[in-house]
């Protein structure tokens, strides 16, 4: 009896202590960390949100098992700023160059959150990605304007719209149609 139970505590040890590593790893991930594994000579052009890259990726759990991988495929198009991929990855990607290689490893809340993505990612998942930049295209001022100035404009616009429209049916209200007057006036001339 005296083995089987040291035999028991010995097993539940190593189980806790595997799961005490692993709530560790996991817990030590709590912000958004890139390294750069691989940087051109020359990097006179650095991503920023609105433009446009081309990149090959592994994203992997940080046990290792690999997710998703973009290398068997045509390099994935992310415009930065619109939500193609996850937000951890997107940070990640502002400031790199073209030819640029980075490991960004991504907190759960940057990735895919308490949910995780059935049955890939399992819930609260921090995952590692392993980026090359193919190619990058910056945003052009047509662009910038498209991005920028008029989502400002149409928030704008709505209110002026509203407004008006309030303003003319004000208007119709406190105006009496010209008919009715005149039929008032011709009635009370005749009394």
């Amino acid at each position: 009896m005296k083995f089987w139970r040291g035999f028991l505590i010995v097993v539940l040890a190593a189980f806790s202590l595997a799961a005490t590593e692993d709530a560790e790893t996991e817990a030590s991930v709590d912000e958004l960390m890139v390294e750069t594994v691989a940087k051109p000579e020359t990097c006179t052009v650095t991503s920023a949100m609105g433009d446009t890259l081309h990149i090959h990726y592994t994203g992997r759990l940080l046990d290792g098992k690999v997710i998703d991988s973009s290398l068997s495929r045509e390099p994935l198009v992310v415009e930065l700023g619109k939500r193609t991929v996850i937000s951890g990855l997107e940070q990640a990607l502002i400031g790199v160059c073209e030819g640029q290689k980075i490991k960004a490893t991504i907190p759960a809340h940057l990735a895919y959150g308490k949910r995780g993505y059935p049955p890939t990612i399992p819930g609260d998942s921090a995952l590692e990605f392993e980026v090359e930049v193919i190619s990058l295209l910056q945003q052009t001022p047509w662009q910038k304007l498209v991005n920028d100035v008029f989502p400002i404009m149409c928030l704008a616009l709505v209110p002026t719209l509203l407004g008006l429209v309030g303003l003319y049916l004000y208007n119709k209200a406190n105006t009496q149609p010209h008919g009715k007057k005149k039929n008032k006036d011709k009635k009370s001339k005749k009394k």
